[in-house]
C-alpha cells in the first residue's frame, strides 16, 4: 500500500517517519521554506522558526500527555537522523494562586507525576531574577525534559529519519487531491502523485485540499524578536522558557537567547490580546505576507521590557505565524473518507508534541486510533 502524506511540516513529517519504520512505502510531500515570505505564491509551513517551547506542564491531561510522549523520543529522533533540534533549558509556568489554570496544572502535575517544583513568590524572586512578578503568583518549573526545540530543525530530522527508512520526499506544493474507487492522485505544481491512502497534514491550508471544509479556526499572530548580544545572553544563560497566564486569560510566551541562522542572538515573545481571524487559504498567505502587526509588535515590546526591566535590547524585529484550532481544543485526526485521512489542529501547542500527533495520525490512516486519547473526532465528520 502506498500512503502519500501531504504536509511536511511538524505532524506530516512525524506521521512519515512513523509509517515508513513500520515498513508502509510512504511519499511525503510539501514544499520547501519560501525564501522570501513577503512575495511567496504558494502556501505556508507553521515551523519557521528556531524556539518553541517543550515541556510536560500543561493544564489540560490531554496536551500533557502526548507531550510527554513526544518528548520521550526526542534523542531517538536525533540518533535515527542525525540532527540535534532539542535544548534543555527548562521550563516554567506561572499562573495566580487562586486561577483555574494553577489549580488545573497543579491537578495535571500530580496526576501524571511530573518533576516539577512548585515554587510561591519568594522563591520565584529567588530563582529567577530576570522577571518580575506580581504578588500571589505560583510556579510550577521544570528543570529536566523541558526548554525548547528548534522546529525547523525538528522538521528536518524527521523527514531524514523518514527517508533513512525509506520515504521519498518530493519537495513540491500539493494543489488538489483527488479521490477515486482505486486510490487518490495527489496534483502538484509539476507532477501527478498516485497513492492508496492520503493522510492530509497541511496545517491552517488544510481546507484547501479537503471538502467539505472542516471546521477550523485559523488565527494570524505576530512574534516578536529582541536581540542581544553574546555578554548579554551569557548573563542569562540559565534562563528557562517561560509561559504567563494573565487574569484576563491570555498566556504570552517566552523563550530565553537563541542563535538564529542570520547568526544574531534573540530571546522571542509572542501573545497577543485580541484574535484575528483568517476566513481562508489566501487570507492567510496575505497575512505571512505582510509581516505581521507592527501593533502588537509594540505591545510586545511593552511586555518584554516589564517582565524583564533589566534586559539589554540591540534591535527588535517582528514575523507573523498562524495557528490552527479546533472547537475541542484537541486536533482533528480522523478519516474523512475511504481513501483520506486529516491530522490538523495543533491548538498553540502542537510542536512540542508533533511526534505523538504524527504517530498517532500514521496510526489511524493504517488501523484503530488509541481511543484512550479521546481526540477530537467525534461528531466531526
Amino acid at each position: 500500500m502506498v500512503i502519500a502524506v501531504v504536509g511536511r511540516g511538524m505532524i506530516g513529517s512525524a506521521a512519515a517517519r512513523h509509517l515508513a519504520g513500520s515498513g508502509e512505502d510512504v511519499i511525503l510531500i510539501g514544499p520547501d521554506e519560501p525564501a522570501r515570505k513577503s512575495d511567496h505564491p504558494g502556501v505556508f509551513g507553521s515551523h519557521y522558526d528556531e524556539g518553541r517551547i517543550t515541556r510536560a506542564m500543561d493544564a489540560s491531561s490531554f496536551w500533557s500527555e502526548v507531550s510527554r510522549a513526544s518528548i520521550a523520543r526526542y534523542a531517538e529522533i536525533e540518533s535515527e537522523s542525525g540532527i540535534s533540534f532539542f535544548t534543555e533549558t527548562g521550563s516554567l509556568m506561572v499562573g495566580r494562586d487562586d486561577s483555574a489554570f494553577v489549580a488545573r496544572a497543579a491537578a495535571v502535575r500530580a496526576a501524571a507525576g511530573i518533576a516539577a517544583e512548585v515554587l510561591d513568590d519568594h522563591a520565584l524572586a529567588a530563582r529567577f531574577p530576570w522577571f518580575r512578578f506580581a504578588l500571589g503568583h505560583t510556579g510550577f518549573y521544570e528543570a529536566r525534559g523541558a526548554g525548547h526545540i528548534s522546529p525547523r530543525k525538528l522538521v528536518e530530522a524527521q523527514c531524514a529519519a523518514a527517508a533513512r527508512h525509506g520515504a521519498r520526499v518530493v519537495r513540491d506544493m500539493v494543489v488538489a487531491v483527488e479521490q477515486h474507487d482505486a486510490g487518490v492522485t495527489i496534483v502538484t505544481d509539476r507532477q501527478h502523485i498516485r497513492a492508496d491512502q492520503v493522510l492530509i497534514a497541511a496545517g491552517g491550508f488544510t481546507n484547501m485540499l479537503v471538502f467539505p471544509a472542516l471546521p477550523l479556526r485559523i488565527f494570524a499572530r505576530t512574534v516578536a524578536y529582541f536581540e542581544v548580544d553574546a555578554e548579554e545572553a551569557g548573563r542569562l544563560a540559565a534562563m528557562p522558557t517561560l509561559i504567563v497566564r494573565t487574569p484576563d486569560g491570555q498566556d504570552p510566551y517566552l523563550l530565553p537567547p537563541i542563535r538564529y541562522p542570520d547568526g544574531r542572538i534573540y530571546l522571542k515573545l509572542g501573545g497577543e490580546r485580541a484574535d484575528i481571524v483568517l476566513p481562508d487559504a489566501a487570507a492567510a498567505r496575505d497575512w505571512f505576507q505582510s509581516g505581521g502587526s507592527p501593533h502588537v509588535a509594540a505591545e510586545l515590546e511593552a511586555d518584554i521590557r516589564a517582565r524583564m526591566p533589566d534586559l539589554a535590547i540591540r534591535s527588535v524585529h517582528h514575523q507573523p505565524c498562524i495557528l490552527t484550532y479546533t472547537a475541542a481544543d484537541q486536533p482533528l485526526i480522523d478519516r474523512v473518507s475511504e481513501h483520506a485521512c486529516v491530522a490538523v489542529g495543533g491548538c498553540g501547542r502542537g510542536a512540542k508534541c508533533s511526534d505523538e500527533l504524527g504517530r498517532l495520525a500514521a496510526q489511524t490512516v493504517t488501523g484503530a486510533p488509541d481511543p484512550a486519547l479521546g481526540l477530537a473526532a467525534a461528531g466531526v465528520f
